[in-house]
């Protein structure tokens, strides 16, 4: 209580002490100055006191940021390559020759073959023995690449089914012709796993759960649109134990592969019978939460599709599910970009039938042919023993490629164009991607765009190129018998496409 009453009292005499203060100025200045004193000493209270009622004043301003980090006044113009102008001068041939035929030399035995053609007036500019029948290698992916653009489309997707089977109790899983399908859940982005088995299945439960279906679910495998041989007798027995290639089935996971990621090595031997046991695995998993059981295994049952109907008359049973694969173009684009054996084989296959030809080898050769030739190719000559390159007893001249090259690039069919994005970019991309890195083909890189080829003897680069001039040329070099793992031939292809994208051959 002390302490409280003494502490009041302080305050009284404080206050006492104040007003007396202001009461003997009042008595001993005039008004006026008495007036001016208290606004000069309420000023500074008036600023303190303030910001409590209005809130804090404005911000100082902001150093000016460097020009480098403020909004721009205008958009910058796109930096993109200026069109082709057909005004850009032609190279004379003999500035050409001039330029490539010192590079393209071997390294040890064999011989190159070689032309470059101006693309827009198809003007030869160098020819070494171009007429001459060669062994390709994956060149020949181009014309296959041209063939099922043709018949089949840019735009196609081939179609994997799920059919009631021809008994109750049996779905039909059917092989329309994609190979690349992934074991998981459908990735649109994607070409390879575009479609999926885990989405196939998940959508078959789906029907069958509206269908009120009961019991147990036999899965049977429909491979039948293909014929003849899986194995294309023209193959290396070394070749396919390397993985190079595998037996042919109208689907497969992963382009015939156990992994995805895994581009070399041992291949399924029968990847639609392997694509079948993957998706009766998701259908029994996914089904399981409907109440459904899958029975263990899978029947091949070919033309199972068909099902007996009324008044014993051949009836197309109910689509349960599909799943559609990437577009043709973009399995094109694929195929060049990494050289897919398996996927150029069923791209030949899927063009027969396309055609009304067998889904066979034999089928696939006949129909790349004659497409070559309707693309404007002088095919009568062209021999081939399959569609994806491997085969020693495939001929095509380096003339017959550079017409397979200009049709995509200049040529009147404007469904060609969609191989262009499939052509490996020299020093960045597919099968080009390491090369054009030392000092004689680094100008190339960048800006040569061609397809490869090899085998153990054989060498090929096909593609095309804009000059120093702006002007557009395709060209094609094939080598035959030459040394096995010689450095300089692979070299000496690329060298003589880098002579070409520097060329001001006037």
């Amino acid at each position: 209580m002390s302490n409280t009453t003494g502490t009041d009292s302080r305050r009284a005499r404080r206050s006492r002490g104040s007003g007396g203060l202001v009461q003997g100025l009042r008595t001993s200045i005039p008004p006026v100055l008495v007036t001016l004193l208290l606004f000069v000493l309420a000023v500074p209270a008036v600023l303190v006191v303030a910001p409590g009622f209005v809130g804090p004043g404005s911000p100082a301003p902001a150093p000016s940021a460097p020009a480098w980090q403020q909004l721009p006044a205008t958009i910058s113009a796109p930096q993109v390559l200026a069109p082709l102008q057909q005004s850009a001068p032609v190279p004379l041939p003999s500035a050409v020759t001039a330029q490539v035929d010192p590079l393209l030399k071997t390294d040890g035995g064999g011989t190159f073959t070689g032309v470059v053609q101006d693309a827009s007036t198809g003007q030869v500019l160098f020819d070494r023995g171009g007429a001459e029948g060669r062994v390709p290698a994956s060149n020949l992916k181009l014309l296959t690449s041209v063939a099922a653009l043709r018949t089949l489309g840019p735009d196609h997707r081939f179609a994997t089914k799920v059919l009631r089977g021809p008994a109750p109790g049996q779905v039909v899983l059917v092989g329309g012709g994609d190979v690349l399908l992934g074991a998981g859940e459908s990735q649109p982005e994607q070409t390879l796993g575009h479609a999926g088995m885990a989405t196939l299945a998940a959508l078959a439960v789906d029907a069958l759960r509206a269908a009120a279906a009961t019991g147990e679910i036999k899965v049977l495998l429909d491979d039948s649109l293909f014929t003849g041989p899986a194995l294309n007798p023209a193959w290396l027995a070394g070749d396919v134990e390397a993985g190079e290639i595998a037996p042919l089935y109208p689907l497969a996971l992963n382009s015939a592969r156990f992994d995805p990621a895994v581009a070399t090595g041992p291949r399924p031997q029968d990847a639609a019978m392997a694509a079948a046991e993957e998706f009766a695995a998701r259908l029994r998993a996914a089904g399981a939460g409907a109440g459904l059981t899958v029975a263990a295994g899978v029947d091949r049952s070919p033309g199972a599709a068909t099902a007996a109907g009324a008044a014993g008359q051949m009836a197309q049973p109910a689509v349960l599910a599909q799943v559609e694969s990437a577009t043709v173009a973009e399995q094109v684009d694929l195929m060049l970009q990494v050289s897919d054996n398996y996927l150029a084989e069923t791209m030949g296959r899927m063009t027969a039938v396309a055609t009304g030809r067998p889904g066979s080898n034999d089928g696939a050769t006949a129909a790349v042919g004659a497409e070559a030739g309707a693309a404007g190719v002088a095919s009568d000559t062209i021999k081939l023993a399959d569609v994806c390159g491997l085969a020693l007893g495939n001929q095509v001249s380096a003339r017959q490629f550079a017409d397979v090259v200009r049709a995509i690039t200049t040529g009147a069919d404007s469904r060609l164009r969609g191989a262009l994005d499939g052509f490996p970019v020299g020093g960045l991309s597919g099968t080009l991607d390491t090369r054009y890195g030392d000092a004689a083909t680094a100008g190339g890189a960048g800006l040569v765009r061609a397809k490869t080829g090899t085998l153990n003897t054989v060498l090929a680069l096909s593609g095309y190129v804009v000059d120093a001039d702006g002007r557009l040329l395709v060209f094609s070099f094939i080598g035959n018998g030459l040394t096995q793992g010689a450095v300089g031939n692979k070299q000496a292809l690329d060298r003589a496409a880098t002579a070409l994208a520097g060329c001001g051959c006037r």
